[in-house]
């Protein structure tokens, strides 16, 4: 027995205790710690799948997100290309129209133009034949009348009176 004042202590009973113990903790470390360490094990694996697999989500998504960026920018140049291209064909279109207009508006001032010169030389031609008329019925009445000066000038001031009225 060891004698340490008020504390004495038995070998035997040291002895078994320091057995029970050391029984303890390897039952504890077999039953207890193999399990707990296993199940530690099993749960950091668990949460290196998860962060991987978030890692992996989270690259994709980045990838997804560059792609649909891409997508969107190829769209809104197409897009302002087809504008582009519109608002070229519709110029090219009022231009192609002003053009066909104005063809269209001087063709007609040359027809008119040139119906006024055939209107004019047919007036032109009609006054000739009636100046000719008047002028052969002039010379009859003359001739029919043989007048002094003063009565063919007052005659031929009358017909042309007259002729004056009827143009």
């Amino acid at each position: 027995m060891l004698d340490f004042g008020a504390v004495s202590l038995e070998w035997g009973t040291l002895l078994t205790q320091a057995i029970v113990f050391l029984l303890l903790l390897l039952a504890v470390r077999k039953f207890a710690m193999g399990p707990i360490v296993a199940m530690m094990e099993k749960r950091r694996q668990h949460i290196e799948n998860q962060i991987s697999s978030a890692e992996k989500n989270r690259n994709e998504a980045e990838a997804l997100l560059a792609e649909q960026r891409r997508v969107l920018d190829e769209a809104r140049a197409e897009s302002k290309a087809i504008i582009d291209r519109a608002t070229k064909q519709a110029s090219d279109e009022a231009g192609k129209i002003v053009a066909e207009a104005q063809a269209a508006t001087e063709r007609m001032k040359a027809e008119a133009s040139a119906e006024l010169a055939r209107e004019v030389e047919k007036a032109k031609l009609e006054l000739r034949q009636q100046m000719t008329s008047l002028s052969v019925l002039l010379a009859s009445k003359i001739i029919e009348k043989e007048l002094d000066e003063a009565a063919q000038k007052s005659t031929v001031d009358k017909f042309l009176a007259q002729v004056g009225d009827r143009l």
